[in-house]
């Protein structure tokens, strides 16, 4: 008997669970970080509770909203200590509908770019500021030319949507190790591999080149291990992904794994690129120079969500 195929736009809840450690080979002294922690309440997303434990405690924990509208969360840390570790706990609530391609392609790429032109006047800040360049979505003379390839002004929008995300599926390898946090999109598509950050970068210019603005999403999704194993504590990850503006408004996509965003997507924060939504980043002063990092991640679901497919994260 074949799993029943869940509905993936069906409202789910899920507990997350993020820890970043570090453990150094000598004291730190003083540690000041900046970190994207708490998830955002979206359309389609209730944040239900967010916890922060960190270890050790700090003398300075703030939290801000950010220019892109996320969380941003201070921690300044002068106790001496070897150990340094961030908890998060979130529990949230996901409702995401599908999306609508058949009536994305009453625009093409043109006729869409035009009239968000039109609308926003030049005064849409969430229309601008998603339309330029950034350290890591540079477009070069190489993206343009293949922004321009695959996402022509009269292809349909909706199937220049879908046609996005199945080329960098099809013709990318997903690759950890490949690709650095600072990876440009040049090396991107000379190397023809890398992970999840990058396939969102070159989604995000391609679609910027086209006039179409993009933001990059950081956040999680729900994932299973191979049929017949356990899933293991701590074996998920953060994933990102690239949303698109149109006329019907902001669609998610996801070219790590091929298809639309789904309830299965929990979002913590958007910007130009990672940089912009860093997990936890920061300086460190330190009597020694070597240290270890682990991270573990659990993305937990609250509710049953049937049989469903892998996801990479």
């Amino acid at each position: 008997m074949s799993d029943q195929v869940p509905d993936l736009h069906n409202t789910r809840r899920y507990e997350i669970r993020h820890t970043t450690e570090y453990q150094y080979d000598d004291f730190v002294t003083a540690s000041y970080s900046r970190a994207c922690l708490r998830p955002r309440s979206t359309e389609h997303q209730k944040v239900l509770s967010n916890v922060i434990e960190v270890t050790p405690s700090a003398h300075v924990m703030s939290e801000h909203t950010d220019f892109f509208g996320n969380f941003s969360h201070y921690l300044e840390i002068r106790t001496r200590h070897t150990r340094f570790a961030v908890t998060k706990r979130s529990h949230v609530e996901i409702t995401w509908p599908k999306a609508d391609v058949e009536a994305l392609n009453n625009w093409t790429v043109q006729s869409a770019r035009r009239e968000m032109e039109a609308t926003s006047g030049g005064f849409d800040l969430d229309h601008t500021r998603y339309l330029l360049p950034s350290r890591l979505v540079d477009v070069t003379p190489t993206v343009a030319a293949y922004a321009q390839e695959h996402l022509p002004d009269n292809r349909p929008l909706g199937d220049a949507l879908v046609h996005l995300y199945e080329l960098i599926y099809s013709e990318f390898k997903y690759a950890k190790g490949a690709t650095t946090t600072s990876t440009t999109l040049e090396e991107v598509i000379e190397g023809k591999a890398g992970v999840c950050q990058d396939f969102a970068h070159l989604a995000a210019g391609m679609a910027r080149h086209v006039g179409l603005p993009a933001r990059y999403v950081s956040g999680y999704i729900e994932t299973v291990p191979p049929k017949g194993r356990p899933k293991l504590a701590g074996s998920d990850a953060t994933h990102a992904w690239v949303s698109i503006r149109t006329p019907l408004g902001w669609v998610d996509l996801d070219p790590t794994n091929n298809h639309f965003a789904d309830s299965r997507y929990i979002v913590t924060a958007w910007g130009r690129d990672f940089r912009d939504v860093s997990p936890l980043k920061g300086i460190i002063f330190a009597e020694g120079s070597g240290s270890k990092l682990n991270v573990a991640v659990d993305v937990i679901p609250l509710t049953g969500n049937g049989a469903q497919p892998t996801l990479t994260d």
